[in-house]
């Protein structure tokens, strides 16, 4: 189910944000960016509709996926 990610506070959102970004293999390509980089590149890429927030009732856990 998705969830508007604007409907969480900032520390829920930030928190979901941070363990996204913290995942070993998740892929930023050859550049290297600072965690606080990454961060705002997924904040932006929320407010751009570029990625969405989903909850899965199943596993009770929140994931950002990209937006198809």
């Amino acid at each position: 189910m998705e969830i508007p990610f604007t409907d969480l506070t900032h520390e829920a959102l930030r928190g979901v944000i941070e363990e996204f970004v913290s995942r070993e293999g998740t892929d930023y390509g050859s550049v290297d960016f600072s965690f606080e980089e990454k961060i705002e590149q997924i904040k932006g890429q929320l407010m751009t509709g570029d990625i969405k927030l989903v909850f899965d009732a199943e596993t009770q856990s929140c994931n950002l996926v990209k937006v198809i």
